[in-house]
């Protein structure tokens, strides 16, 4: 039996980059998903997700993003593939709001083009939006959106491409404590390797509910497209951005490839379970998102739902990723997380968890298991 280097459990955006990271620096990897890569039930398997650098005075993920942009940008180059869109992200700040100061303040230390944008000038550029006369914003005009799905295919085959192995299975949780030889597959097949990485998303907390259960908790997180008026170009990119209503939690993306103007509140919704659960809309959700499109672009306010999905976020007691390794199994490293926000940040957590195992970087204490607890406490937006 081959005994890989590493085992990565998970091919969406964490797991993905992290075997390419590996594989790039010479190890051999085996990188494994029981419904395959950015799935429908996956949360790398949407549509679209934002990248922006604006985290208000968290310069750590300004930097990992801002990384990160030209990651993406090499990858869909090398692939040959339309991963990213550079329709600039427009925030859309709530009133007196600390934490569109803070980001102004990071965005201008770190280097980041940016505008400040009170609502005249938001007007003027976007006439799509009715605000209100104190409404301000930031305009990221490198910030764009990244085609998710699309972008972890070419991803993984990039990985295979650069030596890796892709298998399909269902891998059953290490029993064992200190050392891990190999895990177990749903058929009964070993895999053998140095260190496993189980970086599966909303499946950590089922993978080991006595140390995650608690401390993940994904999340239904559902998602709308709306048809704009046929010859109507103002909903697509360049005329609108991707955007982002910090007041109202709740963000957009413009039309992109014809798939229809995306709205999704970025609150957190009810608990779900990735592998049963049914991926179908609420007929409540439809009606609030409706009345917020109808304020906020009221052009929109009869364009028909054309698609909607269900996805989901698995947060960490308040945001942060976690990039650790198990407590009580030495090679067993956990990569996940991702809160909402971490696809864009997908190159960096890859990097970083490749040169943790190969004994480089300076450990991130954010990242770390001891700084997730059981209650829900979200900071990092």
């Amino acid at each position: 039996m081959k005994t890989w280097d590493v085992a990565v459990v998970g091919a969406g955006c964490f797991g993905a980059w992290t075997a390419l990271s590996l594989r790039r620096k010479g190890l051999s990897v085996l990188l494994v998903d029981k419904y395959g890569p950015a799935s429908a039930r996956a949360s790398s398997g949407g549509e679209s997700r934002i990248i922006r650098m604006g985290y208000g005075p968290d310069e750590l993920y300004t930097r990992m993003s801002l990384r990160s942009l030209g990651a993406w940008q090499r990858l869909g180059a090398e692939a040959r593939e339309s991963i990213f869109h550079a329709t600039g992200v427009l925030w859309l700040a709530r009133t007196a709001d600390r934490y569109t100061a803070d980001t102004l303040a990071t965005l201008a230390r770190v280097g980041v083009p940016h505008e400040g944008l009170d609502a005249r000038s938001i007007r003027a550029r976007y006439p799509q939006f009715v605000l209100d006369d104190d409404a301000s914003g930031i305009f990221e005009p490198e910030g764009g959106a990244l085609m998710a799905r699309r972008a972890v295919h070419a991803l993984v085959r990039e990985a295979v491409q650069a030596g890796a192995e892709y298998r399909s299975a269902d891998v059953v949780p290490p029993g064992a404590r200190g050392r891990v030889a190999a895990v177990r597959t749903g058929d009964g097949a070993a895999i053998a390797a140095g260190t496993f990485v189980f970086a599966c998303g909303p499946w950590l907390p089922k993978m080991f509910p006595d140390l995650l259960g608690a401390r993940i908790f994904p999340t239904r997180q559902e998602v709308f497209f709306f048809g704009p008026p046929p010859g109507d170009e103002r909903f697509a990119a360049p005329q609108m951005p991707a955007w982002i209503d910090f007041g109202a939690e709740i963000y957009g993306l413009p039309d992109l490839e014809s798939r229809g103007f995306k709205l999704a509140p970025d609150r957190h919704g009810e608990p779900i379970d990735p592998d049963t659960d049914e991926r179908l809309a609420s007929p409540a959700s439809v009606e609030r998102v409706r009345a917020f499109l109808g304020r906020r672009f009221p052009a929109l306010a009869s364009a028909p739902l054309v698609e909607t999905r269900v996805c989901q976020y698995e947060n960490t007691s308040n945001g942060d990723f976690l990039i650790d390794r198990h407590p009580d199994a030495e090679n067993v490293w956990f990569v996940g997380g991702g809160s909402g926000h971490g696809f864009k940040h997908g190159p960096a957590v890859g990097e970083y968890v490749a040169e943790r195992l190969t004994g480089g970087g300076t450990p991130e204490p954010r990242f770390g298991l001891a700084t997730k607890q059981a209650v829900k406490k979200r900071t990092v937006f």
